[in-house]
């Protein structure tokens, strides 16, 4: 659908084109240009904004993955030792991966 107003929109400056002559094509030009360079940069703004969103949310996945982990820890090691620590180090990993993709 963008691409579709894009097009319409070269049309639309190239119609105008027609009817004010040569004399105005640098200006037309210079304002379709400048339309195009502000969505440009929307779209980089837009995907700024998504990028540190996806960030916040592994930040918070990992430091609560961590927070929740130091008591885990313990539990492990006083009921079922080495085995339970290994499984606790396994879900932090799993925690990390699965975040850092989603």
């Amino acid at each position: 659908m963008p691409d579709d107003t894009v097009r319409d929109e070269l049309r639309s400056a190239i119609e105008a084109r027609k009817e004010l002559g040569a004399e105005m094509e640098p200006a037309l030009i210079d304002a379709f240009v400048a339309r195009i360079e502000g969505r440009l940069a929307d779209r980089a703004a837009d995907s700024a904004k998504a990028l540190e969103r996806k960030r916040a949310y592994q930040q918070e996945m990992v430091l609560g993955s961590m927070a929740i982990s130091i008591p885990l820890f313990a539990l492990a090691a006083i009921f079922t030792g080495l085995p339970g620590i290994i499984v606790v180090c396994t879900a932090l990993v799993l925690i990390a991966v699965i975040s850092s993709r989603g």
